[in-house]
């Protein structure tokens, strides 16, 4: 530990406790409040960027703009295109980002920064409509906007009142809400965000496929008349902790996995007479190609299993190990 931080005293550490604490009460309550807040200025927000042919243009000033940047990500990724305009930026060169079509979302606390003031005629010229997302909705930008998302927060967590702390939490869960609303209204289903998401786990969730994952695998399987040192040999050489057990015909009849040798040693001292057909578990559980991946951990998981038999109209494909899926980072 930090010599420094060894010095502190057990009442040091219970105040360090006791401000946060109220630090995160103060914001609880400033969100909880927010539920109060919304009116028709909120639902003409939604429908106005609803109704637009265009993109969200989201535009703040310091912490505002950390803010609009996050909600230009959660929009993005909910089926709603939208682009950051740092508000000091755009008042030299970057209004060019704004098409006719475009709505642009204003983010503020006071609503009254010289910035703001300056930026909010030039988009009004431009014949774009404007949403204010703001805590004074007696303010310039209030006042100027075509709709009006109430923000406000009583005082901020920080002791001071100063520290953008209550209020920017306040405009995340706007546009949080915001970007939420218009997921609904559009239909924006697990499949369109599985196509934003292609790359992480929770894309693979929705489009990884058991098929996209088994085929790597060997194939472990035994006739029904092998004998238990065939079956060792075959679970241990294919490395997924299980052999299916297949007829004279090539048909699936059950599985046998290394928890039945165990069970089977326990059981027996002379194995020498079993056969495969002894120690194979009928109606073994199984997936089919074209489940999804977190499908067959699902399985497994209820079931208690570390591996399932894939299979289709054709018959034993294969074998998905529990390792398999985790590897792919789906869970």
């Amino acid at each position: 530990m930090n010599s420094e931080l060894a010095h502190i005293s057990v009442g040091k550490e219970e105040e360090i406790l006791a401000i946060a604490q109220n630090t995160i009460q103060a914001e609880a309550e400033a969100v909880q409040n927010l539920k109060n807040l919304l009116d028709q200025g909120f639902v003409d927000s939604v429908n106005i960027i609803l109704n637009a042919k265009g993109r969200v243009i989201i535009s703040g000033i310091g912490k505002s703009a950390n803010i609009a940047q996050k909600m230009v990500a959660t929009m993005n990724s909910t089926g709603t295109s939208a682009i950051f305009m740092h508000a000091a930026d755009a008042i030299h060169g970057d209004l060019g980002i704004i098409r006719p079509e475009d709505v642009v979302i204003c983010i503020s606390k006071s609503g009254n920064t010289p910035e703001i003031k300056v930026l909010i005629p030039l988009i009004k010229n431009l014949g774009n409509p404007v949403i204010a997302l703001v805590g004074n909705t007696d303010s310039y930008l209030a006042d100027q906007a075509d709709s009006v998302i109430n923000s406000f927060v009583e005082r901020e967590a920080c002791p001071n009142n100063l520290a953008p702390t209550s209020s920017t939490t306040a405009q995340l869960v706007m546009g949080d809400a915001l970007a939420v609303c218009l997921l609904h209204l559009k239909g924006f289903s697990d499949v369109d965000f599985a196509r934003f998401h292609p790359g992480g786990s929770l894309g693979k969730k929705l489009y990884m496929t058991v098929g996209d994952i088994y085929k790597v695998n060997p194939v472990p399987q035994v006739s029904e008349s092998d004998s238990v040192r065939k079956v060792i040999m075959e679970i241990s050489g294919k490395r997924l902790g299980a052999t299916v057990v297949l007829n004279k015909n090539g048909e699936l009849l059950g599985i046998i996995t290394d928890g039945d040798i165990r069970r089977m040693l326990e059981k027996y001292e002379d194995f020498s007479h079993l056969k495969a057909s002894d120690l194979m578990s009928l109606n073994p559980k199984s997936v089919q190609p074209d489940d999804l991946a977190v499908k067959a951990y699902q399985l497994m998981e209820k079931n208690k299993i570390t591996q399932l038999i894939v299979r289709n109209e054709s018959g034993y494909q294969g074998m998905i190990h529990l390792h398999d899926i985790l590897r792919e980072g789906i869970i």
